[in-house]
């Protein structure tokens, strides 16, 4: 259920970013848990004043497909970074560092003004490989090293079929569909009826 686009991408957003993360994680560092509240306190004041100067139901009117929106933006993001269909996915003993990063991250080719808008992060499998590379080098960092380059880029067309990727395939090595998997139990049905 949690896998289905209508969900993911529109519920499961606002449940993340309104509600989850306004609490701090289990075991989180006086910092990190100081860190959410201040965030939370300042979120208050800011919901505080709007509502009081404009109107609560005239802020949320202007606020909400806003927050919506961005937080659906955010998910995708993340999501099509991570859940593609020849993404490198391996058990611990056999995982890699390096492979991670670049066969594990994607290389999301948006143009240029929403590569922009996004800080560059579809540059992610360079940020998986080197994290402390700021954003605003990373085009830089693609341009100079050749390795990174043989990365194959996700665009917004092709990005779009990540959508019904659900399940890791071990023996094919990708993400398939559940769809594709409902065809191949078909299909060895009928081969056993054969």
């Amino acid at each position: 259920m949690f896998r289905n686009p209508l969900i993911l991408f529109t519920v499961i957003p606002m449940v993340l970013f309104l509600i989850l993360q306004r609490f701090s994680s289990h075991g989180a560092k006086k910092r990190e848990r100081l860190s959410v509240l201040y965030t939370n306190l300042a979120l208050v004041a800011i919901i505080g004043s709007m509502g009081l100067t404009l109107g609560f139901w005239n802020y949320l009117l202007i606020q909400l497909p806003i927050i919506i929106l961005a937080a659906t933006a955010g998910m995708w993001l993340f999501y099509v970074q991570h859940q593609y269909e020849d993404a490198y996915w391996e058990r611990q003993h056999n995982w890699d560092l390096t492979s991670s990063g670049l066969e594990g991250s994607s290389y999301y080719k948006l143009p240029r003004a929403l590569q922009w808008i996004a800080g560059n992060i579809g540059l992610h499998h360079i940020h998986h490989v080197r994290a402390n590379i700021p954003n605003y080098n990373l085009q830089r960092c693609y341009n100079e090293v050749p390795l990174l380059q043989t990365v194959k880029p996700l665009t917004l067309r092709t990005s779009l079929k990540s959508l019904w990727l659900n399940l890791w395939d071990e023996q094919k090595q990708k993400l398939v569909s559940f769809g594709s998997i409902r065809m191949l139990t078909r299909l060895a049905g009928q081969q056993a009826d054969a």
